[in-house]
């Protein structure tokens, strides 16, 4: 299912933050760092890029049940993207 732009530009938003974060924490290690630093930061990260998907698949979730009600998910596929994210 494609979403509408209105819909994506909250989740697109969030991943370009992460996106400059990622890079400033490679900017990081070049200037050389310390390892707990930089960690910490690519924790920060990866939490980020975490929420974009969850707030993706919560987004076509929702679309889903407003379009076709509850009966129109397929449970199995919901699982699968859910679990591709962890």
């Amino acid at each position: 299912m494609k979403l509408e732009a209105d819909e994506v530009k909250a989740i697109t938003l969030r991943l370009k933050k992460a996106n400059g974060h990622l890079a400033s924490v490679i900017r990081m290690l070049e200037e050389g760092a310390e390892c707990e630093d930089a960690l910490t930061q690519i924790a920060a990260v990866s939490k980020a890029i975490n929420r974009g998907g969850y707030a993706l698949v919560a987004t076509g979730l929702q679309r889903c049940l407003v379009e076709g009600g509850p009966d129109s998910l397929d449970t199995k596929k919901m699982e699968k993207l859910f679990l591709a994210l962890a």
